[in-house]
C-alpha cells in the first residue's frame, strides 16, 4: 500500500472516530456549558485559570506526547503493519481517547482533583494509597526504559554510507567501528542536549520572570536549538551510556525539587517546538514520498515464532508494547493534574480530552508510515531487532526512529538524509528527557502524598523534598542498572495500561454514584484489565524463571495493587447496588 494513501486513511478514521463515538460520549457523560468549571469558579490566577481551548489543547498535546508513541510501534512492528495499524486506530477511538476524556470530565465536576482523590471518594484511603502506590510503581518503570533509551539515542553511531556521505566527508565527525566508517549521530545530540540544558535557566527567567513576549522567547528558543547543533557537529560529546545515564539521573534529581521556571517549563517550551516541527515534517514527509510511489516495506502480519520470542504473544503483548500511542494511564495524572484546572468550559473537553488523545494517536501513525515507508523489514529488524548466536538482542528502536526520519524526509521532501537523521535524534531526545525530569518531580508529589496516607505524624524527613526525590531516583537507577529497555518495556506498557484500567474503573464507579450507566468506560476497562493482568501474569512467570529479582517484586506489586483495586471497586458497587435498593423501596406506613 502506497504510504500517503494509508496516511489519509489513517486520519479520515480519526476524524469520524472524534465526531462520532467521541461526541456520542460527551453526550453520555452529560456535558452541560452552563455549568461553570472549576478554572472558571476558583480562577486563582495560579493553579484555576480558564484558558483558551485551543491554547490548552496545545498545552495538553505538549504534556501528554513524549516517546511512548514513537518508540511503543517502533518495537510492535515486529508483528507486521495491520496489527499495530488497527490497534493505534480502534484502541484510541473506542479506550484511549475515552479514557482521557472521562478521566478529564471526572475530574471537572470534582473541582479539579486527581485522579487518586476521585477513587478516595469512592473507594477510600485504602483505594487513594493503592492508586498513588501504582502511580509511583508506573512512573518508575517510565523513567527506568526512558533512561537507557535516552543514553542510547546520545551515543549511537551509523555507517555514514548509508547517511549518503562519501568516506572523504567533513560534515560528521567520525569512528572506524568493526571496519567501518561511522558517524557520531547521537554525539551531536550529546552536545545539543547540554547547550540547551544550560541556556534552559535564561529562557525561563526571561520567560516567566521577565515575562518576554512568547513569540521572542520562541524565537529565542530556536536559536539556541539551532547553534547547539552547528556546535554540536564540530564538537560531538561521545561518553560511555552508563556515564551518560549518572549524568541524567543527578541532572533529574536537581529538576525535581528546584523551582519549575527554572528549569522544567523552559526545557518543555524548547521541545514542543521540535515536537510540532517533527510531527509536521513526518506527515509532509509521508506525504511527500507517497507521492513519489514510496510503498509500506512489511508484511502485512509476521505473527510468528520470530515476533514471539521479540515480545511474546500478539495477545496480549502487541497491546502493552504500543503503551501510548493507544492507550496511556499516564495521561490521566496529567488530565487530573493540571489540564481539568484550565478548562474555561464543558463543551471543550471533547476538544481537549478526547481530540488530543487523536493527535497522540496520529504521532504513532507517523511513526509507522515512516519507519515502514523508509526501511526494509530486514533493515528493521537489523536495527530493532537484531540477531545474536541465533537468539534476539537489545537493539536501537531510537536510531531506527531516527534514520527512517531521515530517509523519509529525502524522499519526500528532498531533505539530505544525514540532517534529517540528526533531526529524529533530536526530536526523540528531547521528548525522552522532558519525561524523565517532569515524571520525577511527579514522583515526588506521589510520596509526599503517600506518606500523608500512611502516617497520622509524618516524621520530619518524609517532608523533605530532596529525600523524596533521592528516593525516586535510587529507585529507578535499581531497576535501569540491572534490565534493558526492551525487558523492561512489557511490564511499563502494562503498568500504564493497567492504570489506564484502574482510571475507567474508577470514572465508572463516579458514572454510577451519579445513575449514569458509563458503559463506555466499563467495558474498555474489562478488557484492559484482562489484557493487562495476563500480560503481567505471563512476564511474572519469565521474571521468576530468569530469576529476574527487580522485575519479579515490581511485577508482584503491580498485581497486588490492582488485585486490591478491583476488591475494593467491587466491594463499593454492591454497597451502591445496596443502597438504590433501599431507596426504590416505598416506606410502609403503620
Amino acid at each position: 500500500m502506497n504510504i500517503a494513501i494509508a496516511m489519509l486513511i489513517s486520519i479520515a478514521g480519526l476524524l469520524t472516530g472524534f465526531f462520532t463515538w467521541g461526541r456520542y460520549v460527551a453526550k453520555k457523560a452529560g456535558v452541560n456549558p452552563e455549568i461553570p468549571t472549576p478554572a472558571v469558579r476558583i480562577n486563582d490566577g495560579v493553579d484555576y485559570v480558564p484558558t483558551k481551548p485551543i491554547v490548552l489543547l496545545g498545552h495538553h498535546y505538549a504534556s501528554i506526547a513524549a516517546a511512548g508513541p514513537i518508540v511503543g510501534p517502533t518495537l510492535a512492528l515486529i508483528y507486521g503493519f495491520v496489527p499495530v495499524w488497527m490497534w493505534l486506530l480502534l484502541g484510541v477511538i473506542f479506550i484511549g481517547a475515552v479514557h482521557d476524556f472521562s478521566a478529564l470530565f471526572v475530574s471537572v465536576r470534582e473541582n479539579g482533583r486527581s485522579i487518586a482523590h476521585i477513587a478516595r471518594k469512592t473507594l477510600g484511603n485504602t483505594g487513594f494509597a493503592f492508586f498513588l502506590s501504582f502511580a509511583i510503581l508506573l512512573i518508575m518503570l517510565v523513567n527506568a526504559a526512558f533512561l537507557q533509551l535516552t543514553a542510547i539515542a546520545l551515543t549511537s553511531y551509523y555507517p555514514i554510507s548509508k547517511l549518503g556521505l562519501p568516506p572523504e566527508q567533513t560534515l560528521l565527525k567520525t569512528a572506524v567501528i568493526n571496519g567501518e566508517i561511522q558517524g557520531k549521530i547521537g554525539g551531536i545530540a550529546s552536545t545539543s542536549v547540554i547547550i540547551i540544558t544550560v541556556f534552559a535557566p535564561v529562557v525561563g527567567y526571561l520567560l516567566y520572570k521577565r515575562h518576554i513576549k512568547t513569540f521572542i522567547a520562541s524565537v529565542l528558543a530556536l536559536s539556541i536549538s539551532f547553534v547547539s547543533v552547528i556546535i554540536g557537529f564540530e564538537f560531538p560529546v561521545t561518553l560511555d551510556p552508563k556515564l551518560w545515564m549518572v549524568i541524567i539521573l543527578i541532572y533529574s534529581f536537581i529538576a525535581s525539587w528546584i523551582p519549575v521556571w527554572i528549569i522544567l517549563q523552559p526545557r518543555d517550551f524548547t521541545n514542543v517546538h521540535l515536537l510540532y516541527l517533527g510531527l509536521a515534517g513526518m506527515f509532509l514527509g509521508v506525504i511527500g514520498s507517497g507521492f513519489n510511489g514510496i510503498k509500506i516495506q512489511a508484511p502485512l502480519f509476521n505473527i510468528n515464532s520470530e515476533s514471539m520470542e521479540a515480545l511474546g504473544l500478539v495477545w496480549p503483548f502487541l497491546f502493552v508494547t504500543i503503551a501510548c500511542g493507544a492507550v496511556s494511564g499516564a495521561h490521566s495524572l496529567i488530565a487530573t493534574g493540571t489540564t481539568s484546572k484550565q478548562l474555561s468550559n464543558e463543551k471543550y473537553a471533547q476538544l481537549i480530552g478526547y481530540g488530543a488523545m487523536l493527535l497522540e494517536s496520529f504521532l504513532g501513525l507517523c511513526v509507522v508510515f515512516v519507519i515502514l515507508g523508509a526501511l526494509d523489514f530486514k533493515h528493521y529488524k537489523d536495527l530493532v531487532w537484531p540477531m545474536q548466536n541465533g537468539h534476539l538482542k537489545q537493539g536501537n528502536a531510537p536510531l531506527a526512529f531516527a534514520v527512517s526520519v531521515g530517509k523519509t524526509l529525502n524522499n519526500g521532501l528532498g531533505i539530505p538524509i544525514s540532517y534529517g537523521t540528526i533531526f529524529g535524534i533530536l526530536m526523540l531526545e528531547g521528548f525522552l528527557i522532558t519525561t524523565i525530569d517532569t515524571l520525577f518531580r511527579l514522583m515526588r508529589y506521589f510520596f509526599e502524598e503517600l506518606w500523608n496516607v500512611l502516617f497520622s505524624v509524618k516524621p520530619k524527613f518524609l517532608e523533605s523534598r530532596v529525600f523524596n526525590s533521592i528516593i525516586g531516583i535510587l529507585l529507578t537507577a535499581l531497576l535501569a542498572f540491572t534490565n534493558g529497555y526492551q525487558k523492561i518495556w512489557p511490564i511499563f506498557g502494562s503498568a500504564n495500561q493497567l492504570l489506564a484500567a484502574l482510571t475507567l474503573v474508577a470514572v465508572t464507579a463516579w458514572f454510577a454514584q451519579k445513575s449514569i450507566k458509563a458503559y463506555f468506560a466499563a467495558i474498555p476497562a474489562g478488557f484492559m484489565i484482562l489484557t493487562t493482568v495476563t500480560s503481567l501474569s505471563i512476564l511474572l512467570k519469565s521474571y521468576v524463571e530468569s530469576r529476574n529479582l527487580t522485575l519479579t517484586i515490581t511485577d508482584l506489586l503491580l498485581l497486588l495493587l490492582t488485585f486490591g483495586v478491583i476488591v475494593l471497586t467491587f466491594r463499593y458497587f454492591f454497597r451502591l447496588r445496596a443502597e438504590l435498593s433501599k431507596e426504590k423501596i416505598p416506606e410502609v406506613v403503620k
